[in-house]
């Protein structure tokens, strides 16, 4: 790998594989199970990575997310605000967020798109850009991808783990 760009598109391109290994030919069933009423299901897993990308994304970037420019709000149909990416959500928030394996691997595959037309064309010096002076030290753009990497494979693992408990007790 030659650049900084090539090493987050891997990264990107990692997550990208783990969330079609935990979602691909689920059942609906499967894909809102809890192991216990206050735990995360795969598809709110799966959804929250998303949308986190998304929102992170979109901003750093300067578009629009994908969940609302390209129609997925409307299609996934879920009782939520269209700005909802699954922060500080409570085990009643959770349990609405329901959707098939097809909507929630294509509307990572569309966000994964846009991140990689985004992060593909960064040079190293881009990376050192503040995006956010809310925090102490403020947060540049290098860090702000990074921490996205890191709170997707995080849930892409978990939502992978249940999968495999899923399997294993059936």
């Amino acid at each position: 790998m030659a650049t900084s760009a090539d090493v987050l598109t891997d990264a990107y391109e990692r997550i990208k594989e783990v969330v079609h290994e935990a979602v691909d030919g689920l059942a609906d069933d499967h894909l809102v199970h809890r192991v216990d009423p206050g735990a995360n299901s795969i598809a709110w897993l799966i959804w929250h990575l998303t949308r986190v990308q998304d929102d992170h994304l979109a901003e750093v970037a300067g578009t629009e997310q994908v969940w609302t420019a390209q129609g997925w709000y409307d299609r996934f149909d879920l009782p939520i605000d269209a700005g909802a990416t699954g922060y500080g959500d409570r085990p009643a928030d959770v349990a609405v967020i329901r959707a098939s394996a097809e909507s929630l691997t294509g509307y990572y595959d569309a966000v994964h798109e846009q991140t990689l037309r985004f992060v593909r064309k960064l040079t190293d010096s881009d990376l050192d850009r503040v995006v956010d002076v809310r925090w102490d030290p403020p947060v540049t753009l290098g860090v702000r991808l990074v921490s996205v990497i890191s709170d997707d494979l995080q849930h892409a693992g978990q939502a992978a783990f249940l999968r495999g408990v899923l399997e294993r007790t059936e």
